[in-house]
């Protein structure tokens, strides 16, 4: 197997420990809307969604329309739980200082989002203008289209680079795009990362050097 010229990782779940946070707030939100939903179903329906499918789920739960102040309410309770509880994922920092390889982030996520939670966790100065979003392309993940603008800007063709994926919605973009995935096991299960896709999965992120053929220490 030969080492990649560029990792492409997700951010959230991947980079920032957001996931059960986000989640935890819509859950409650849902609930509050009269939803009957629980909170592993949340997980299963909403993970890797971009903006707009989520509008689209929220107003499917919600009877059609999505309430007038919702997504603003929900922004501004995320941003609240993160402030008090968002931490990197355990070990993304060391990952990031043994590689080698060129590095960039591609999320469903707005840039907005992502400069707060990459910014809350000291992430941010490591991936200043390598940050790409579902903003940037016409269609997001589950499509290929923001692998591939990911892959252009870098300069890197598809076939040389590994994405780092924590849902099935990502994983099957970045198979789209004619990438190697490997599925981080943390809110999804290790099948369903498979299932869609991924080459390998694994469940701690000191396994990435070793993935991604790089050299013991």
């Amino acid at each position: 197997m030969s080492t990649p010229s560029l990792v492409i990782f997700d951010c959230d779940g991947v980079l920032v420990d957001s996931e059960h946070l986000t989640h935890r707030v819509l859950h409650e939100m849902l609930l509050d809307q009269g939803v009957d939903i629980t909170y592993d179903d949340t997980i299963l329906l909403f993970m890797g969604s971009s903006s707009a499918a989520f509008l689209e789920k929220v107003s499917g739960l919600c009877g059609g329309h999505v309430p007038a102040d919702f997504v603003e309410r929900f922004r501004a309770n995320m941003a609240v739980s993160f402030a008090e509880s968002l931490t990197a994922v355990n070990g993304i920092e060391e990952v990031l200082s043994l590689l080698p390889m060129d590095y960039c982030v591609a999320s469903n996520g707005r840039h907005a989002k992502m400069r707060l939670t990459l910014g809350k966790t000291g992430l941010l100065a490591r991936f200043e203008n390598r940050i790409f979003s579902a903003e940037d392309v016409a269609h997001p993940k589950p499509a290929p289209d923001l692998f591939l603008h990911a892959a252009k800007t870098m300069g890197v063709a598809p076939a040389d680079c590994v994405v780092i994926e924590d849902s099935p919605t990502g994983v099957r973009g970045a198979r789209g795009a004619g990438m190697r995935v490997l599925g981080y096991v943390g809110m999804a299960t290790a099948q369903s990362l498979l299932e869609a896709g991924a080459h390998e999965v694994f469940d701690e992120m000191a396994d990435v050097p070793r993935l991604l053929g790089l050299p013991a220490a």
